[in-house]
């Protein structure tokens, strides 16, 4: 959804950053909305990978730093693959996977460098090239949960969810009950439209101590979903300040305001005709 030029530009909270990729897409193919996103970035640890934090805080402060250590070493794969997460958290993404696709050539046995590659190719929406790329960043004897569960959100993004949850559940047998692992499966249940399920896997994910903010806000989304507004906000407002729960709030609000826009837009259409059905 394109902004116009004109109009003055707000730095969105961050549920609304973290409803922009994965949870955004979930909505979308419930039909709740017609923004369009191709992006796994914005969802904290959705691609395994989060190292990313520290460098999204100033993103372009990450993007100059990381920019001359890799001009100074360009044969240096680390040098390579920080400058590449770093356009990445700083939405550079196109650029991003240059810099990568060139280190991996350089350096093609390099597991954390494909890692590091497929990601970015999966940012930028070339989701069947990360999937095949990912799988080379690990083997079969030796699996990496991380890149497994980077390949199920890859695999839900290309509409394969049934593939996307056995990825998922073999991610689960090395690292059980893993939070962020569980956070995606619960997305690739929104993705099917089966939100009870849904919501028990999120529940799993919210009861463990080291669980990410966005395991909250997807539970907060997914019961809002299911009409249960005033739960979705007591739910929204655990554990934050009186002003990270307003704003995170008022976030979910609006996301469940869509929902009912479309619903009633939905409504209104006319019946296909026979023509179309046919199709």
């Amino acid at each position: 959804m394109l902004r116009q030029p004109s109009q003055p530009y707000r730095q969105p909270h961050r549920f609304a950053k973290l409803l922009t990729s994965t949870t955004l897409s979930a909505i979308l193919a419930l039909g709740l909305c017609s923004c369009q996103t191709d992006s796994l970035s914005d969802i904290t640890g959705a691609l395994g990978d989060k190292a990313e934090k520290s460098s999204a805080a100033e993103p372009q402060h990450g993007v100059d730093f990381y920019r001359d250590r890799f001009r100074a070493h360009p044969e240096d794969a680390d040098a390579a693959l920080q400058y590449g997460k770093a356009l990445r958290a700083s939405g550079q993404k196109s650029q991003a996977v240059a810099v990568l696709e060139q280190a991996t050539i350089a350096h093609p046995g390099d597991k954390a460098l494909l890692a590091g590659y497929g990601r970015a190719l999966a940012d930028n929406g070339n989701f069947q090239q990360a999937f095949d790329v990912l799988g080379r960043a690990h083997s079969p004897d030796n699996p990496d949960w991380r890149i497994l569960s980077a390949q199920g959100a890859v695999l839900d993004q290309l509409g394969r969810g049934e593939e996307a949850r056995q990825y998922y559940a073999s991610a689960l047998k090395i690292s059980p009950e893993e939070p962020s692992v569980l956070s995606n499966l619960a997305l690739s249940y929104v993705l099917s439209k089966d939100l009870k399920k849904a919501e028990e896997t999120l529940r799993r994910a919210y009861g463990h101590a080291n669980t990410e903010p966005r395991v909250r806000q997807n539970l907060a989304l997914v019961v809002g979903l299911q009409g249960r507004v005033a739960e979705a906000e007591t739910i929204m407002k655990a554990d934050r300040s009186a002003a990270e729960a307003a704003a995170d709030i008022a976030d979910l609000r609006r996301v469940l305001s869509l929902k009912s826009a479309n619903a009633r837009m939905e409504v209104g259409k006319p019946p296909p005709t026979t023509a179309a059905r046919s199709n």
